[in-house]
């Protein structure tokens, strides 16, 4: 197996209302949090969204290698609408950020653990709705990396 591209790599959870983006260091140890994107769901068709818009531009500032983007597989393993929903964001962000490759990665469960990490460090309520997508960003991502590592061991 080839070894894995060095580089800096976001983590994107896709929601309905927010796009929660973490980051990796260049050699792919450790995913911290970056932003909260709101989703622009007014775009025009042919137009790149405000949120995608916001990945270009920190792919840019980071110059990262890669984009993973976290798949809400369900616990059956299926791929329901939230899926599909998902599927359709990271194919349209592969168009917009070509030739940076979109990697889809199995996410379930992530929104729920970055949850309870931040229940147990006491952040609740508002304070918890405005970090939880990047908190889940940075699961779906250091996930990843972890897999990565464990593959070319």
């Amino acid at each position: 197996m080839a070894e894995a591209v060095r580089g800096v790599r976001l983590g994107v959870d896709v929601g309905q209302v927010r796009v929660g983006v973490a980051r990796s260091d260049p050699h792919g140890v450790l995913a911290t949090p970056l932003v909260t994107l709101a989703r622009d769901l007014t775009a025009a068709e042919d137009a790149v969204p405000g949120d995608m818009a916001g990945i270009v531009a920190l792919i840019a500032e980071h110059e990262c290698v890669e984009v993973v983007v976290g798949l809400p597989v369900n616990l059956s393993g299926q791929h329901g609408p939230a899926a599909r929903n998902v599927k359709a964001y990271a194919d349209r962000l592969a168009d917009v950020i070509a030739p940076v490759p979109v990697t889809l990665t199995d996410e379930r469960m992530s929104t729920v653990v970055a949850s309870r990490r931040l229940a147990e460090r006491g952040v609740r309520g508002k304070r918890q709705r405005a970090v939880v997508d990047q908190a889940a960003a940075v699961e779906i991502l250091q996930s990843w990396l972890d897999a990565q590592r464990r593959r070319t061991r």
